[in-house]
C-alpha cells in the first residue's frame, strides 16, 4: 500500500516519532505526579484537588481550540493522565464528589465505582433483561407531554442549587439537546425564568448517548471526559454550548442533589451497566 501512495513512509515515520513523543511525556508526567505527592505527604496534604484538576482540563480544552484540536479529545487525554497521576500517588481515580465529613457526600463516594477497575462479573439472570431499544416502542407510546413533565421535574430536583445560584445563567435563551440514542428519545430543553423547560425548538447543541451511558453519567459511575473520549457520548452542534454544559456538571454538587434521588441514580446506573454486560457475554 505505501507503495501505492508516495510520500506515506515519511509522513508515518513522523507520526511515530509524535506518538514516542507523547509517551516519554506521560512518563515524565507520571514522574512529576510522585514527586507531587510525596511533597504534599510531607507536608500532610491529602485527597485529590479538584479545583486544580477543573483548571487543568479547561486550560487544555481552550489551546485544543486554538490549535484546532477537538477540545473534548484534549480533555479525553487529560482525564486519563490525571487518572494515571493519581493512582501513581495512590488516590482514588474519581473525584469525591462529596463535601469533607458531610455524611451525603460519604455516602456518595461510597457508592461510587472507580473507573479504572473493572465492573463485578454480571449475574447471568440479567440476560433476561430487555436491551433498551426493545423498551423504545414502549415509551415512545408515553404522550409527550408527559415525558415533558417527568423530566423537567427530574431537572428541577438534581439542579435546583445551580438554579438559585446563577449557574445555569449561560442557559439563558439557549437551547441543549438531550438524545437518547437507543430508545429513540430526543428532547430540547431551554432555561425560562428559573426553571428549565422542555420546548419545541431546534437544538442549538446536542448530546447523543445510549440510555445506560447517560445513567452512568447522571448517577457518577462514569466522568463526562471519559465518555465523550470513547465517544459513547457526542456533542454536535455549538460546541462552546455544550462544553459549558458538560463542565457545570462537572462542578455540580453532588451531596446537594436529595438522598433518594442519588440512591435510584446510582443503583439504576449499576443495573443497567450489568444487563449490558450480560447482554454483550451472551452475543
Amino acid at each position: 500500500m505505501t507503495e501505492r501512495a508516495p510520500g506515506l513512509a515519511p509522513v508515518r515515520l513522523a507520526i511515530d516519532g509524535v506518538d514516542d513523543g507523547l509517551v516519554l511525556l506521560l512518563a515524565a508526567r507520571t514522574r512529576l505526579a510522585r514527586l507531587a505527592g510525596r511533597i504534599k505527604a510531607d507536608a500532610g496534604v491529602t485527597g485529590r484537588d479538584d479545583a486544580r484538576e477543573r483548571r487543568v482540563r479547561r486550560r487544555a480544552e481552550t489551546l485544543a481550540a486554538t490549535l484546532g484540536v477537538a477540545p473534548d479529545t484534549a480533555a479525553g487525554v487529560l482525564a486519563l493522565a490525571i487518572g494515571d497521576a493519581c493512582r501513581a500517588q495512590g488516590l482514588a481515580s474519581d473525584l469525591d464528589q462529596g463535601a469533607a465529613g458531610d455524611a451525603g457526600g460519604m455516602i456518595a463516594a461510597t457508592m461510587q465505582t472507580h473507573t479504572d477497575s473493572a465492573p463485578a462479573p454480571a449475574h447471568p439472570l440479567l440476560r433476561l433483561v430487555p436491551p433498551p431499544r426493545r423498551l423504545a416502542p414502549l415509551l415512545r407510546a408515553l404522550p409527550p407531554s408527559a415525558q415533558k413533565r417527568l423530566l423537567e421535574r427530574a431537572m428541577a430536583k438534581v439542579l435546583a442549587g445551580p438554579m438559585q445560584d446563577g449557574t445555569l445563567d449561560f442557559m439563558a435563551g439557549r437551547r441543549l439537546g438531550i438524545e437518547v440514542s437507543d430508545l429513540g428519545l430526543r428532547w430540547v430543553v431551554e432555561l425560562q425564568g428559573q426553571r428549565l423547560a422542555v420546548i419545541d425548538a431546534p437544538a442549538e447543541a446536542t448530546v447523543r448517548g445510549t440510555a445506560t451511558d447517560l445513567l452512568l453519567l447522571a448517577g457518577r459511575l462514569e466522568d463526562a471526559d471519559t465518555l465523550f473520549f470513547q465517544r459513547r457520548l457526542v456533542l454536535t452542534g455549538d460546541v462552546e454550548l455544550g462544553l459549558t454544559a458538560r463542565n457545570m456538571l462537572d462542578r455540580l454538587p453532588w451531596e446537594k442533589v436529595p438522598l433518594g434521588l442519588r440512591i435510584a441514580l446510582n443503583r439504576g446506573a449499576r443495573f443497567a451497566r450489568e444487563a449490558r454486560a450480560a447482554h454483550r457475554a451472551k452475543t
